[in-house]
């Protein structure tokens, strides 16, 4: 069985809103004398472990995921409590869960005579149907997200095989389905899932032919409604529900609940953050609705180093919709500009900037729309700076292969020149970032193609011979070394040849 999680790559930060049906649903097997004890595995960011603690004050639940990011956002929940919650980061196809749980412990999931508790998206559900028409399929029924995340549509034959083939019964297993309308775009969309009861083999029950049957073992293709009105909570109705992430997965808009104001203080900067709230940031398709690890570092280096950017040209390459780098960037240079080519991510960016920002950096920053490789957008922002733009700066904008070209062909036809430079610094290209699909022989290699010379990168250096990279000064005198924000950031410096 860990072969085939492993290949569907079944963990992921969770993309739906709390989970208010396990109660209504499932509520037999949390109920019960005695402190159920209670495995979450892909537990993303908490949106089964929550509710299931609420409804029951006696559980005690262990979650884990293979997401750092998601066990720090449930170990960040207001309702998290370590007497209730041990939450930690493992792989489950690899990884021994016996160093953190108890062997034979457990109530559900992994105990004998205990269940595992299934729900996840079956085969037919429109956002496979989206897939279809992209170049994002893995394999049969399996894709990959614009993120990086996995998708696999489960029919009903594929789960009971795998679980039997590794001592599990089939206890109940069906095929749900809902119709959620937007009547705004007058669009009724079908979504399907598979809800699944298994218990470890003992010898003692086995799905008969006629529970199969009743069960929908054999309906994979049939997209009219389960007949267990009980599990599946009357999916007969049409009913108006955005609470799976539809509207985001669907159109990438998101009701104006999902954000949330989020107080950020960087080296005596006080900021109010329009964000994308925590629970729906692995549901947009927009990345910069949300704030990076790696822009809270490199507003803090600007802000303890004016001199980056005094009197210069600044322009930031995705900078999303936080935009603290360029707030920060503004008390010094001369001109400063925030780009993104996410409009939600833009508007959002303006309201920030104007609700933290005033005269006279206000009038020294602009917001604009910029698409690398969009030549009309290129020939926008040269018209802000038509010397080109002293310091360039990126963060977290190389996750995406296909963009990293795009990346650095925009900065080459963006930055200044050397000749036309006044200053004493040769302009520069920034770029702070976690390593992530994009590893860095790969970005070196395309910096290269554009005429970008890496001259220096921390935390490693490029040369030993030097007492102190330029870097290396940016953290001289302060204590940014010791309140990273992640210790996997890297920053590279680059200069055009």
């Amino acid at each position: 069985m860990k072969e085939k999680l492993r290949d569907i790559g079944m963990s992921s930060i969770s993309t739906t809103k709390t989970k208010h049906y396990l109660d209504k649903e499932w509520g037999e097997y949390f109920s019960g004398g005695g402190k159920n004890v209670i495995l979450e595995v892909g537990c993303g960011a908490g949106n089964t472990i929550f509710p299931v603690i609420a409804s029951y004050p006696d559980a005690f639940v262990y979650a884990c995921d293979f997401s750092p990011r998601a066990i720090e956002l449930v170990k960040m929940h207001e309702d998290f409590k370590e007497s209730h919650v041990h939450a930690f980061v493992s792989d489950l196809t690899a990884d021994d869960l016996c160093k953190e749980i108890t062997p034979s412990s457990v109530d559900i999931v992994t105990m004998p005579n205990g269940y595992v508790l299934l729900r996840d998206y079956a085969t037919g559900d429109l956002a496979q149907e989206r897939f279809s028409g992209k170049d994002q399929k893995i394999s049969d029924n399996f894709y990959v997200r614009g993120d990086g995340t996995r998708a696999y549509y489960f029919s009903n034959e594929f789960l009971t095989n795998l679980f039997k083939e590794n001592g599990f019964d089939v206890h109940k297993i069906d095929v749900c389905c809902k119709e959620v309308e937007n009547r705004s775009r007058e669009l009724i969309m079908k979504r399907r899932w598979v809800q699944a009861v298994f218990c470890v083999s003992d010898g003692s029950y086995s799905s008969s032919s006629n529970e199969v049957e009743a069960n929908h073992l054999d309906s994979d293709n049939n997209i009219g409604p389960a007949t267990d009105q009980n599990n599946c909570d009357s999916l007969t109705d049409t009913v108006i529900d955005m609470s799976e992430g539809v509207a985001a997965d669907m159109f990438g808009v998101l009701p104006s609940d999902e954000y949330e104001i989020m107080e950020i203080n960087l080296r005596g900067w006080n900021f109010k953050i329009n964000l994308l709230s925590k629970e729906y940031q692995h549901t947009c398709k927009s990345t910069g609705l949300m704030l990076w690890e790696s822009a809270r570092l490199m507003a803090s280096v600007l802000a303890e180093n004016p001199n980056i950017v005094a009197g210069k040209r600044v322009l930031e390459l995705g900078c999303g919709s936080g935009g603290i780098c360029s707030m920060i960037a503004s008390r010094h240079a001369v001109k400063v500009v925030a780009t993104d080519g996410d409009d939600s991510s833009l508007d959002l960016l303006a309201k920030n900037v104007a609700s933290n920002i005033e005269s006279p950096l206000l009038n020294k920053l602009t917001t604009k729309k910029l698409e690398w490789g969009n030549k009309d957008h290129i020939e926008s922002i040269k018209e802000l700076s038509d010397r080109g733009f002293d310091v360039i700066i990126g963060t977290d904008v190389t996750y995406i292969a296909e963009a990293i070209l795009p990346l650095f062909a925009t900065a080459k036809e963006l930055i200044a020149s050397s000749a036309s430079n006044k200053n004493e610094n040769v302009p520069a290209l920034i770029l702070c970032h976690i390593f992530r699909r994009v590893d860095e022989p790969t970005l070196l290699l395309a910096a290269a193609q554009f005429g970008f010379r890496l001259v220096d990168k921390w935390p490693t250096r490029i040369s030993t011979e030097m007492s102190r990279s330029v870097i290396d000064n940016w953290f001289m005198d302060n204590d940014l070394k010791d309140n990273l924000p992640s210790k996997a950031l890297n920053i590279l410096l680059f200069c055009q040849e």
